[in-house]
């Protein structure tokens, strides 16, 4: 394909991201296990999991560092093994983990990424290094752990991508630090810009993404909406009565699960739809009801142990 060709595939209308039957095999064991997903363009995608689940993996065969066992995969138009030398100036990626040349600088390490990006923007550069604040007249030995995850953050985000790929961003980073990065994210949306975003930090995944995917063992359990995957939780039930509470008939209800009853209290974990509930609370005299809404943590884990 040919330069011509290449800055043609990058404009149209297709995923950001598009992964079909991807297998990565390291001899006897399956790392990554016929995964299909889609990114849409614009959205920040949260790609969810713990350690081993294949995330780290799929990012690599994602961006032409691993070679996969089985698979087709597309980047912004282009197949990700043939054009991905044209990918490189259309796609930041930040790895999980960083192995920085030691004896440079930060701002010597920008301006060598700069170079090879055929530029950046020196102003940005700045900027972002105040919202870091990033020293970047250091060298990268003499910087902690959390301080070179901020170099690898504004080098990512200094560049004009249209796609960023952030394997484990925050580790390491302190709360103020984890809020300025969600502030980035926001922005480079707003940009119309592409993040796919890698991480076990659940909280942060929640506050940032638009969908996410949960793997699991090197494949996908299940892929949507944050919102839909927190409905998709057990949410938690509290009721107190006016009398004794009606155990008999609550326990006939094979959506509550864990059911405690003490006295007027009933607490219980609603794994389904709560119209059965309501069915019975209304025959009854309720003095209070409490539904907590799960957060994206719970659904994760109640996912994870469905799966199981």
């Amino acid at each position: 394909m040919d330069a011509q060709t290449s800055q043609a595939a990058l404009t149209t209308d297709g995923p950001a991201i598009h992964i079909e039957g991807l297998v990565k095999d390291y001899g006897a064991v399956h790392a990554v296990r016929g995964i299909n997903l889609d990114v849409r363009r614009g959205e920040v995608f949260g790609f969810l999991g713990p350690n081993g689940a294949g995330k780290t993996t799929t990012i690599r065969c994602l961006l032409d560092l691993l070679r996969p066992t089985a698979g087709r995969l597309e980047v912004l138009g282009l197949d990700a093994r043939q054009d991905s030398l044209a990918l490189r100036s259309q796609v930041a990626y930040m790895p999980g983990e960083l192995r920085l040349p030691e004896r440079m600088t930060g701002a010597g390490l920008v301006a060598a990424i700069g170079r090879l990006r055929g530029g950046l923007d020196t102003r940005r550069r700045d900027s972002l290094a105040e919202r870091l604040d990033l020293d970047l007249s250091r060298r990268l030995r003499e910087l902690s752990s959390g301080n070179r995850r901020k170099v690898a953050l504004l080098l990512a985000f200094v560049a004009d991508a249209e796609l960023l790929v952030l394997d484990e961003p925050t580790n390491g980073l302190d709360p103020l630090m984890q809020r300025e990065f969600l502030a980035l994210v926001r922005e480079a949306k707003e940009q119309g810009r592409t993040i796919f975003l890698s991480s076990h930090v659940l909280s942060e995944v929640q506050r940032a993404a638009d969908r996410v995917a949960v793997l699991r063992g090197g494949a996908l359990i299940v892929v949507g909406g944050v919102d839909e995957l927190r409905r998709r939780a057990r949410q938690r039930i509290e009721v107190w009565f006016d009398g004794p509470a009606p155990t008999e008939e609550l326990a006939a209800l094979p959506e509550l699960v864990n059911q405690h009853t003490e006295d007027h209290r009933f607490t219980a974990l609603l794994a389904g739809s709560i119209e059965p509930l309501l069915a019975v609370l209304v025959q009854q005299h309720v003095v209070s009801l409490l539904v907590e809404e799960p957060d994206l943590e719970e659904a994760f884990l109640d996912l994870y142990e469905a799966a199981s």
